[in-house]
């Protein structure tokens, strides 16, 4: 299976260097990307949208052959969304790692201090305790020595939806920093934070308790995670 991996914010595709091996181990191809913009630290982001960020990771699906399975870390869910929308019948299954669809007219995070047309990392402070546990000191180094700013445009920018046949491409929600009981709760309440998430008809819930960004913290437990879903996607 080709499996598309689509970072969060602040990151490249060396992002899942860690999390690739037991892909590759068992027999699939893993394909992590650099979206428009996280080439670098002096990567011009001028004008690059949510859209472009979609388009990207579309173009990427359509060179390949056959079905593909989509992952997205954190923002990266919103991205992925987007594509099952534009290719509800190329993806086999969609995985979101600490993340969810994004829904019609939503922005991934408008909030987020910018500066020009970048949206740098914010000091650890600006982060909530969840996102950081087990996000020890020497890996907080080696994440903000590699994150480069994410586009405004990208953070700011609103989802646009057209297919409702995204609702019928599988999912797999891998829960660290909240549980996933959090999760269906809310949907049972009616949470709008999951009103998108609620729509999905096929949907499986697998927790991996740890910080944000579990491809530092916990790789190799990811790693798993995503094959155990991507053998479900078969």
């Amino acid at each position: 299976m080709d499996i598309i991996l689509v970072p969060g914010f602040w990151l490249d595709a060396s992002s899942w260097e860690k999390v690739t091996p037991a892909l590759v181990a068992a027999g699939h191809t893993p394909h992590p990307v650099t979206l428009p913009g996280l080439e670098s630290v002096d990567a011009p982001r001028a004008g690059i949208s949510l859209q472009d960020h979609i388009g990207a990771v579309v173009n990427f699906v359509d060179g390949l052959d056959g079905q593909v399975v989509l992952v997205g870390h954190s923002g990266g869910g919103a991205i992925i969304h987007g594509v099952a929308d534009a290719r509800p019948d190329r993806v086999a299954r969609n995985i979101y790692v600490d993340s969810g669809p994004l829904g019609e007219g939503g922005a991934i995070n408008d909030e987020l201090p910018a500066d020009g047309d970048d949206v740098p990392l914010p000091p650890w402070e600006g982060f909530e305790d969840a996102d950081l546990v087990d996000l020890t000191d020497e890996l907080r180094a080696s994440f903000r020595a590699r994150a480069i700013p994410q586009p405004k445009g990208v953070a700011y920018g609103r989802q646009h939806l057209h297919d409702v046949r995204r609702y019928e491409v599988p999912a797999t929600v891998i829960a660290c920093e909240f549980p996933s009981s959090l999760l269906t709760e809310w949907i049972d309440a009616g949470h709008p934070f999951v009103a998108e998430l609620a729509r999905i008809r096929d949907i499986e819930y697998v927790d991996l308790p740890t910080g944000h960004w579990p491809q530092f913290t916990k790789p190799v437990e990811l790693g798993q995670a995503i094959l155990a879903a991507v053998e479900r996607a078969g």
